[in-house]
């Protein structure tokens, strides 16, 4: 399901774990909000785990970044929200034009990326 330019996958719901878990895939491209404003759970905590990029979380009015790896436990009733800084910065500096290859290429090799050479690129495109 996309929401906006966010794309969502659910693995479990609540319907076949007797209501007592929903487990989603949320995949989010750089310089991207939850279009939803803040939000809590009066009912569940919310679980986030990094698998790929970092999310900086907002809860209680303090900022968190979650990478790969790290996992933020959100307690119900906790407003919380979510952005996508990292790459977006790069690519909202370059204010339509491509972005700067070497800061984009210092953040994916941060991440455990291996950034393909221009050339390699351009033939991949192709």
């Amino acid at each position: 399901m996309r929401v906006g330019q966010l794309m969502v996958r659910f693995l479990l719901t609540g319907d076949n774990s007797t209501g007592s878990i929903a487990a989603l895939e949320l995949t989010v491209p750089g310089a991207q909000r939850l279009p939803a404003p803040a939000h809590s759970h009066d009912h569940y905590e919310e679980t986030i785990y990094g698998i790929d990029g970092v999310l900086t979380w907002t809860v209680d009015g303090k900022q968190l970044d979650v990478g790969p790896g790290q996992a933020l436990c959100i307690p119900r009733g906790a407003v919380h929200r979510f952005d996508n800084n990292e790459a977006g910065e790069v690519i909202n500096e370059a204010a339509g034009g491509p972005p700067d290859r070497a800061k984009m290429e210092e953040i994916m090799r941060r991440h455990g990326l291996t950034p393909a050479p221009p050339s390699a690129s351009a033939i991949a495109l192709q």
